[in-house]
């Protein structure tokens, strides 16, 4: 099958993508920083982490990997946070073909204590 086509890398995100026929598409929920004990850390640096790390076991259960994805969406409360998320998303996504991305401020989430959610959208062929 064709790989995923990503096209205009700009800023750390791709503005288009393209998937190929035939493709199985896999979305996953949005992730929060929740552990598995209901703990959630404190600071955006680790709950950015541990919201990409139950993506990445989100991913896997649909059966896609990083490479996979092409769409994350992101909900922040507050976007001046941006570059501590971004450089936690860059360990786990390839920075050469990033996926697109879409970032949303928002007022509050599930949980006063909950900073980040973020979902993503894949193709597996």
């Amino acid at each position: 099958m064709d790989e995923i086509e990503l096209i205009g890398p700009a800023n750390g995100y791709s503005k288009v993508a393209s998937v190929p026929a035939g493709g199985r598409l896999v979305w996953t929920s949005g992730q929060v920083p929740v552990a598995a004990d209901g703990s959630v850390p404190e600071g955006w640096e680790e709950q950015s982490r541990l919201v990409f790390q139950n993506l990445t076991e989100a991913l896997a259960a649909g059966g896609a990997g990083w490479r996979d994805v092409f769409k994350l969406t992101l909900y922040v409360v507050d976007t001046g946070q941006l570059p501590v998320v971004r450089a936690v998303r860059d360990e786990f996504v390839d920075t050469e073909r990033p996926p697109t991305s879409s970032l949303v401020q928002v007022a509050g989430l599930f949980r006063p204590d909950v900073l980040i959610e973020v979902e993503a959208v894949a193709s597996v062929g």
